[in-house]
């Protein structure tokens, strides 16, 4: 009976704990060292709300703002995995630690000298510049402090900076790298900048939305007036707020967000960890609509039924509004250091008018398959595309330029987001059967025509899409270009040579990009291409002798569209 009770109170003391379990007693925190020599500044923050996902590391800024930057191995460990490619994560490479963890450096401008000479060889034997390679534990072993690369701007990256990543290596799920000890200087709390008000039907469908301003004082934050008069029976909130830090000035994502609704927590949500398979559920965390239109990033502060990411602590916040009783809500922000805002507000319900009749012919459920089956469009809708229940308007026009063969089919509004590819089939009109196979379903985007691609079946041409919005049939005939931006005939003393290319229609869908491959006599030769800039570089090595060589490029789009660029140059 004595431990009985000396159990109970152990039970009660800890409930009145001052320090709470963090996240930071998850993880070891002088395990890992910094992956550069200098103070960490960041242009991005772990979960940072970003176009279509979450960011899944930490972005270091270059502390000169330039290239080349020594980046080192953060812990004892192997090259487990060596990534090139021209887009996403540019050069790249994962190492993994004996403590079940991996590391991952991305954007990297040179690896190694033994990584690169690796890599090189590996490239020519597989004739491709984008490779994946796969290594075991004795390939190349790296030991805490050991220079493997420089941080560079390859693949999509807007500016010099290392996208760095640790993710525990069974589940492959990212962590936040500020969680393991990694120390930068932060003492600026979050800004919150606008709150925006949901008015919720029974079945907490958005009727309307409206965006308040907000009122700073010190790291507190008010609206004018203090109480908000909503016209609903329930409202949901979702808040425009961004962290920032010490010497930098950019706008990153916050660590936490947490409501109260009369001292209650209503929703919350931390940016501690999450599987890559959830990313794209950002758009349904955040409103699409705000950030299609607006590029602005509103955290909403409660769950769509599609959302399904695991970042929640609490996923609620829907609030019943009463007319003579205000509720009290408390919005609190907070950075990964701890640093924190505050938002409070009152909330009651206002007169409750009828709602605007939804200008709407095809009602979508959210977790069921839905389809569109016409005499000239059939659009198929798989289960899980859809975030909540989408009313759709569907309707055709007549576009009579000489290079649409279909009537204009307007699918839906683009500021709905979607979670995965749909499949879209349109019958063309009068297009001669000599274009047959340059023609592409086409995303309009105003003036704008972007390919989707597409295959024949039956008399349809179909594609796979991710928006809604305006759709045709067009063709692409138009050969891409090259343009010679370093290539002269007497390359003696030079480094690389480049091209400018450029597809002659934009692409979009399942469209596959422009293919290249590059010749000197004859043989084939590595060439990187810079996404960015649309330009094809080949870097001279002990491959090209002295003397006279021919060169030859050619490119090819996605309706097979091919342009040939051949030249003689020189090497003393």
């Amino acid at each position: 009976m004595r431990n009985y009770f000396i159990l109970i109170l152990s039970i009660i003391l800890l409930g009145f704990s001052k320090e709470p379990s963090t996240p930071f007693n998850k993880y070891p925190q002088d395990y890992f060292r910094s992956p550069i020599d200098q103070p960490i500044r960041l242009s991005g923050t772990f979960g940072e709300l970003r176009s279509n996902h979450l960011h899944s590391g930490i972005d270091i800024k270059a502390t000169n703002g330039k290239v080349g930057q020594a980046l080192y191995a953060t812990a004892d460990g192997y090259i487990a995995r060596i990534k090139v490619s021209s887009s996403g994560y540019g050069n790249a490479l994962y190492i993994v630690h004996p403590k079940g963890y991996m590391t991952v450096y991305a954007h990297m401008q040179h690896f190694s000298k033994s990584v690169a000479a690796y890599v090189k060889k590996q490239q020519y034997e597989k004739k491709s510049a984008n490779v994946d390679l796969y290594l075991g534990p004795e390939t190349f072993k790296v030991t805490k402090g050991e220079q493997i690369g420089k941080l560079g701007v390859s693949g999509r990256s807007f500016g010099p900076h290392l996208h760095f990543e640790i993710r525990d290596n069974k589940t492959q799920k990212p962590i936040n790298p500020l969680l393991f000890g990694l120390k930068m200087e932060d003492h600026i709390a979050p800004k919150m900048h606008q709150l925006k008000v949901y008015s919720l039907n029974d079945k907490k469908e958005t009727l309307s939305a409206k965006t308040y301003d907000l009122q700073k004082n010190g790291n507190r934050y008010t609206i004018n007036g203090d109480t908000l008069t909503i016209g609903a029976w329930r409202a949901g909130f979702a808040l425009k707020v961004y962290d920032h830090h010490d010497g930098v000035n950019n706008w990153n994502g916050i660590y936490s967000l947490d409501m109260y609704k009369n001292e209650v927590l209503e929703h919350s949500f931390d940016m501690e960890t999450f599987a890559f398979s959830e990313s794209r559920y950002i758009n349904c965390h955040l409103d699409y609509k705000e950030q299609v239109s607006n590029k602005a990033y509103f955290n909403r502060c409660y769950p769509l039924p599609g959302n399904k990411l695991s970042i929640y602590n609490k996923k609620e916040g829907f609030v019943d509004l009463h007319k003579n009783k205000a509720a009290a809500i408390k919005m609190v922000a907070k950075d990964v250091d701890g640093n924190e805002s505050i938002f409070e507000f009152w909330v009651k319900r206002g007169e409750v008018s009828p709602p605007e009749a939804k200008n709407y012919n095809y009602p979508l459920q959210w977790n069921e398959a839905n389809s569109i089956n016409l005499g000239d469009i059939k659009v198929d809708f798989p289960k899980g595309v859809f975030y909540e229940n989408t009313y759709l308007k569907y309707e055709t026009t007549i576009d009579n330029s000489a290079d649409v063969f279909s009537l204009l089919h307007h699918v839906g509004t683009p500021i709905v987001p979607l979670h995965s590819y749909y499949t879209i089939a349109i019958k063309p009109t009068n297009l001669p059967n000599h274009l047959k196979d340059k023609a592409v379903i086409a995303y309009c985007d105003g003036e704008k025509m972007i390919s989707q691609g597409g295959k024949w079946k039956n008399g349809w041409l179909t594609a796979k899409v991710r928006s809604l919005g305006d759709f045709c049939i067009t063709i692409d005939d138009t050969p891409p270009t090259i343009e010679p931006s370093s290539f002269k005939k007497d390359m003696t003393g030079a480094y690389s040579m480049s091209f400018k290319i450029k597809d002659g229609m934009p692409i979009g869908g399942k469209a596959k990009a422009i293919k290249y491959k590059g010749y000197i006599d004859n043989k084939w030769v590595l060439l990187t291409l810079d996404e960015k800039n649309n330009k094809l570089v080949h870097s001279f090595d002990n491959r090209t002798g002295k003397g006279e060589h021919v060169f030859k490029l050619v490119i090819t789009d996605d309706r097979g569209n091919e342009t040939i660029f051949q030249d003689t140059f020189l090497r003393n």
